[in-house]
């Protein structure tokens, strides 16, 4: 108190905060390395200032261009978007559901808006060959199936909210609760599949393999403005994501509400997993590994934990989607693949490890 009374700030928590900013200028360098290397690497190598001139317009190599700006540049910030958005729903909802577990993969959220997806294919598909229903909506398809995804992502936010609120629902009873609604609508997803044609079970399966290589700059344009929006609301939450932290009872003596802070949190994460999922196709692991990280480094302090897990997250994903493209070079893995071995273990020791204390 001695050093507030004089309007000097402890050494102790100018520590603390340099130790947090540290940590995010040095995930801030690592996405751009990785930037620049998924940039440069893939069949055709291109080497780091021929990428510069690329960017700047300046180089003199049409073909350096095509592939930056029409190829690379597009797959890259897809992935750095979905890696961030994941990862800040993860952390939002870790919070929200009081549950370290908690993420979009894990809570059958990503699988719900695949089902959301499949089933606009099935209908527009089905639709095309009457050519009249839904013409008059003047939508398009991908805006189509966004919405379909974030309808089915909601009524699963909604299920686990309402299981959250129930009194004994252990972080445990929620993960067990989500896998199952995941393999419900995975389940839904299987029986459309069943009854599709060839061309309708190719687009189907289109989303059950997640990858950053099918998007554009349309889709890009979109993801990143959903995916600003909504980690710049869980970034002005941030001071009441960490009362929350500290129980529902502290929380609202606090003065905060916390049932409308969860339900209107959980309807950003289904926003922002829902135009993930419907453009790049489910990838999971990211929403629950990249926070974890960041804790072990820098803690619980949500000023520093939602960007900090943006870009431990945009980095993993951008990560895996090299590898993925160099692993089997020419062929490319769906980064996906990659996710899944690397967060399936991280997930059984974190559940070891709750099992433990």
């Amino acid at each position: 108190m001695a050093h507030l009374q004089h309007g000097t700030v402890p050494s102790q928590y100018t520590a603390y905060l340099k130790h947090k900013r540290l940590f995010l200028l040095v995930c801030t360098l690592l996405c751009l390395v990785l930037l620049l290397a998924a940039l440069g690497l893939g069949p055709a190598k291109i080497p780091p200032i021929d990428i510069i001139q690329a960017l700047l317009g300046t180089g003199d190599s049409p073909r350096n261009h095509a592939i930056v700006w029409n190829m690379r540049l597009p797959h890259a910030l897809a992935a750095v978007i979905a890696g961030a958005g994941l990862a800040a729903a993860g952390a939002a909802m870790q919070s929200i559901l009081r549950n370290p577990l908690g993420s979009p993969f894990t809570l059958g959220i990503s699988q719900a808006g695949a089902f959301g997806a499949a089933l606009v294919v099935m209908t527009l598909g089905a639709v095309g060959a009457s050519g009249q229903a839904l013409s008059f909506l003047n939508l398009s398809q991908s805006l189509v199936t966004t919405l379909s995804a974030f309808s089915f992502c909601l009524v699963a936010s909604l299920v686990i909210v309402a299981l959250a609120r129930l009194r004994g629902a252990t972080p445990e009873v929620m993960v067990l609760a989500g896998v199952a609604l995941g393999a419900l609508f995975s389940a839904g997803t299987m029986f459309l599949q069943y009854f599709a044609d060839d061309v309708q079970l190719a687009a189907i399966v289109f989303w059950t393999f997640g990858d950053v290589g099918r998007a554009g700059w349309s889709e890009v344009g979109i993801m990143g403005a959903v995916v600003s929006v909504g980690t710049l609301y869980f970034v002005w939450n941030r001071w009441q994501y960490n009362a929350i932290d500290a129980g529902d009872e502290t929380a609202r003596g606090l003065g905060v509400r916390v049932g409308q802070l969860r339900i209107v949190g959980m309807l950003v994460c289904s926003a922002i997993t829902a135009v993930i999922v419907s453009f790049l196709g489910i990838i999971g692991f990211v929403g629950l590994i990249s926070p974890h990280i960041v804790r072990r480094f820098i803690g619980d302090d949500h000023r520093f934990l939602m960007p900090a897990s943006c870009l431990v997250g945009a980095a993993l994903l951008l990560a895996a989607d090299i590898v993925a493209r160099l692993i089997m070079a020419p062929h490319v893995i769906p980064v996906s693949v990659l996710t899944a071995f690397i967060g399936a273990p991280a997930f059984i020791y974190l559940l070891i490890r709750r099992q433990r204390r």
